[in-house]
């Protein structure tokens, strides 16, 4: 069995992945009336909406196969997004990069496959509509167009979903992407007892950028700092804009641990773009933190208002001081 290679655009691609929020996400209709489309247009046993997440290939709807997810190290879909072309497999069993993969020689017995991959208004890949059959068979030129036009259908409600939840200046999700991702995030903390800890950021000045550069300079230096908040934080990590030049972003699990060296990470990358980039200005933040608190139920607004008021106690604390 080969194992498909990592695209190019990993980070970003699981980053938009987790802005729009559809992993682990309840069915929804819109995407079940394509997968059922596929099946019986193809007349297969299976047809997919798969997401490839880190380690894992989810089914946002799944029709023929009573599975929610499977190893994304098996996945025939981690194959497919590596380009823009369906990938199609008459026989898997004649194919040397699946003919021992445990789903081809084991349960169900997959021997066909086409899969289109769908993208993110971004145009990251971010999984496939694909459809399956435990019997070899051919696709032919209207076949592939029609899988074609079903997975456009598939991103047109991911644009639906990104038009919604993602800031469009900075493609971090806005307030109310951030609300529903944290909502969840909060939930499995809470269950699981794990330590989860928001940042709110807030960056020094911008009013003055604003004044002084104008507006386009503004927006450079809200981009720049989103961009610099992905590179520094996990791309597990909920970071969203909620407005303004008003960042959050909330770390669960070990990344609570790891906050400090977070930090630390992203001022040394802000204090390497101030050298570099030369724009007559200097980007800085302030920031406040707060921590889950243990044995409450506790959700997003709360946090975000804790989190604030520390960073406004930082940001009149370099007030006096200057």
């Amino acid at each position: 069995m080969i194992v498909a290679p990592r695209p190019a655009d990993e980070k970003a691609r699981l980053a938009t992945l987790q802005v729009l929020g559809l992993l682990d996400s309840p069915p929804d209709e819109r995407f079940d009336r394509i997968t059922r489309m596929a099946r019986r247009i193809f007349r297969v046993p299976v047809a997919l909406i798969s997401l490839i997440d880190a380690e894992r290939q989810w089914f946002k709807s799944a029709q023929g196969l009573a599975l929610s997810e499977m190893p994304r190290d098996t996945s025939l879909c981690g194959h497919a997004i590596l380009s823009d072309d369906i990938l199609l497999v008459p026989d898997a069993q004649l194919d040397e990069r699946f003919a021992d993969n445990p789903i081809v020689i084991g349960p169900p017995h997959l021997r066909f496959y086409a899969g289109c991959p769908v993208r993110a208004p971004s145009g990251h890949r971010l999984g496939t509509l694909c459809v399956i059959d435990l019997v070899p068979r051919e696709f032919d030129t209207d076949d592939l167009a029609t899988l074609r036009d079903l997975a456009h259908l598939v991103e047109q409600q991911f644009a639906a979903i990104h038009s919604t939840m993602v800031d469009e200046l900075t493609g971090l999700a806005n307030r109310r992407g951030f609300e529903a991702q944290a909502g969840q995030v909060l939930s499995l903390c809470q269950r699981h007892d794990w330590p989860a800890t928001l940042l709110y950021f807030d960056l020094d000045r911008f009013k003055q950028v604003n004044d002084r550069f104008g507006h386009a300079e503004g927006d450079w230096a809200l981009k720049s700092f989103a961009e610099l908040l992905r590179h520094s934080l996990r791309s597990s990590d909920v970071v969203a804009r909620l407005g303004g030049d008003e960042f959050v972003a909330l770390l669960s699990g070990t990344a609570t641990a790891q906050q400090d060296t977070a930090l630390q990470r992203l001022r040394q990358q802000l204090a390497q773009l101030n050298t570099s980039a030369q724009r007559g200005h200097t980007l800085a933040f302030s920031v406040g933190s707060a921590a889950l608190l243990p044995d409450e139920d506790e959700g997003p607004a709360s946090l975000v208002a804790r989190a604030d008021a520390a960073m406004y106690v930082e940001k009149q604390s370099k007030a006096r001081a200057a």
